[in-house]
């Protein structure tokens, strides 16, 4: 190898900047004295903040907003979110073109959920047309979940036309923002979204082991609703966080380094900052795997700023190439389902530098020119 460090090309976990690293190494504390209830309150008034929501002072109902947090990853959060929210008496309409899309779905199934789908091939963007079609066939739709960003593929969805059409229909928008969440626009009040939910360990650049919804107050069940599910229920963790407290044994250490996360971003000017500078670095990709012949699945205007998708260089297979670059210290990520064998996955998350990049470019250049 050639230096100590890893660089994560993988869309999550991401490698740590040294003061969140630093900050795993806060005392221990238990989950029932003040001072957790204190750095819970925090991370939950920064993780508003990063969308300039109004904040969530404790136990104030005049506050539009809850972020509710949880211990688990961000497939949890959107179990969390989903079952939650949706009533016995609702009917979900689930988006698919991905993985993420389809996961949803299985989500529903799995709590009784009464849905249908709107599914697409991973690589297709979403029909609008057969989205208001199929609306129009199904009066009773309650609900709409939908990724922002689908990381089988690297799209980023339009949000802006899907959340037009759920405002005018008066249904209730969901989103996965897992990958999403603190690198690209999402306008909460404007598009009407009623919940979405992320993870510490992408945009932010925590680690893994917290996840969190962020949800309109009024949309949560009222307290004699019977809950689909102990562990996440949204519903009981908002009203024990808003008293300070928490249902269920919280991964504190996660916790110091979401918050210091959540601080080093702010410090840095937020999300749009963080979105040029992903930009910045996925053009520097994008436009260095080109000079070589590597051609991206989707055009750089379909694709989010967090992760892009390419073609395998002629005659390598994944595990091939993963392995070479691994050797010099880059992890890229695989593609799924019947993409295993043609594509990979570069994502640029994390405490990455310009350097970092660059020297990514010139090692796939040098695999290559080896090959032939």
């Amino acid at each position: 190898m050639t230096n100590n460090k890893m660089i994560l090309l993988n869309p999550g976990p991401v490698n740590l900047s040294d003061r969140v690293r630093n900050a795993l190494l806060c005392p221990d504390l238990c989950h029932r004295e003040v001072e957790f209830s204190q750095l819970q309150t925090r991370i939950r008034e920064q993780l508003l903040q990063v969308y300039d929501l109004e904040g969530v002072r404790v136990a104030q109902p005049r506050h539009r907003w809850a972020a509710v947090l949880l211990t688990g990853s961000g497939t949890a959060a959107m179990e969390a979110m989903v079952s939650t929210l949706v009533p016995r008496n609702g009917k979900l309409l689930v988006i698919e073109n991905g993985v993420y899309g389809e996961r949803i779905s299985k989500i529903a199934k799995i709590h009784d959920i009464d849905y249908i789908t709107l599914s697409h091939p991973w690589e297709a963007e979403i029909d609008i047309k057969g989205l208001i079609k199929l609306l129009d066939k199904n009066a009773d739709i309650t609900h709409l979940a939908v990724v922002h960003h689908e990381t089988t593929t690297g799209r980023l969805n339009n949000l802006v036309e899907i959340a037009a059409i759920c405002q005018q229909r008066h249904i209730q928008i969901l989103v996965d923002a897992v990958s999403s969440f603190g690198a690209e626009e999402l306008n909460f009040e404007d598009w009407g979204i009623t919940a979405c939910a992320a993870t510490a360990n992408k945009c932010l650049h925590g680690v893994p082991g917290t996840s969190f919804v962020i949800v309109r107050r009024d949309a949560l069940p009222s307290s004699d609703t019977i809950p689909r599910t102990l562990y996440l229920d949204l519903a009981t963790y908002c009203q024990q966080q808003d008293k300070g407290g928490t249902p269920f044994t919280q991964s504190v250490q996660t916790f110091y380094a979401l918050a210091e996360a959540l601080q080093e971003m702010a410090e840095a000017g937020g999300w749009r900052v963080r979105h040029s500078y992903y930009s910045q670095l996925a053009n520097l990709v994008r436009d260095g795997l080109a000079s070589i012949g590597i051609k991206p699945l989707l055009p750089s205007g379909s694709s989010s700023v967090v992760l892009n998708t390419y073609y395998l260089p002629d005659n390598f297979s994944y595990e091939e190439f993963h392995d070479q670059l691994k050797a010099h210290d880059y992890v890229i990520y695989s593609g799924q389902g019947n993409l295993a064998q043609s594509i990979f996955r570069v994502s640029t998350m994390g405490a990455i530098t310009q350097a970092d990049m660059e020297r990514f470019i010139s090692v796939v250049k040098q695999i290559i020119s080896k090959r032939y």
